[in-house]
């Protein structure tokens, strides 16, 4: 059940299928934007649809289908720019003044806080953002898939230990909002991401990272739907 402090409002914008996300706290009409990209004229009216102050934009990565609004934005409203520290060396961006965080640290949203996860694989400064029983994961967890680990700062390594965390430390029905349109469902709880994610059933780490870098995208079609672990047993894949 969400919680009734905060809404999390998702807009889906670009050639890429992203999800950029409003998170609402409820009290105060605060708004903290999620990866702003492609269309801020969109982004900008449903903020004022929803009568909300854009006061925060937060960062799950740095690559380009996730920021290239965010000059854009910050054109609209006074807002402050938060992204983990090792996130922002990677990135090297001539931001003006972000706020560096580092994993576990918290942001209050008026009445909502929001707790930075380090989520490593896709980025070394990949994060993820967990409000409540809610957790808006960017490109490190999609429904029934996983960011790629082949791109600049990239490694199915930290991102084997990335989702194996994830398991072990997050709530079975926990609800994820993932960062692109990719799947037959917009979102999904964790617990049916165990069931159905087939790189959630790896518990070996070389046969996790041979299925990310060599297997997957020759074997899976968008929009991904769930793979059993019996699935991947059967094909030799586990």
């Amino acid at each position: 059940m969400s919680d009734p402090a905060f809404k999390v409002h998702a807009l889906e914008l670009g050639p890429m299928e992203n999800f950029v996300y409003l998170v609402e706290d409820v009290a105060s009409r605060r708004c903290a934007v999620v990866d702003p990209a492609w269309e801020v004229d969109r982004i900008v009216a449903r903020a004022r649809e929803l009568e909300l102050n854009v006061t925060d934009i937060l960062l799950t990565h740095s690559h380009h289908d996730h920021i290239n609004g965010i000059e854009g934005l910050l054109n609209h409203a006074s807002a402050e720019v938060h992204l983990l520290k090792p996130e922002y060396e990677f990135w090297q961006h001539e931001l003006e003044k972000p706020s560096l965080h580092h994993g576990g640290d918290e942001l209050e949203l008026g009445e909502t806080t929001i707790k930075i996860l380090h989520t490593p694989g896709h980025t070394p400064g990949s994060a993820c953002y967990q409000l409540g029983n809610e957790v808006i994961t960017g490109d490190t967890l999609f429904v029934f898939g996983c960011g790629r680990c082949d791109l600049s700062g990239g490694s199915p390594e930290d991102m084997f230990a990335t989702l194996k965390k994830m398991k072990d430390q997050l709530p079975q029905d926990m609800l994820i909002h993932p960062g692109h349109n990719y799947s037959v469902k917009k979102t999904s709880t964790l617990g049916e991401q165990m069931d159905g994610n087939p790189f959630m059933h790896y518990e070996d780490e070389a046969d996790f990272i041979n299925y990310r870098m060599h297997v997957h995208d020759r074997t899976r079609d968008e929009p991904y739907a769930a793979v059993s672990r019996q699935q991947l047993k059967i094909a030799n894949l586990l």
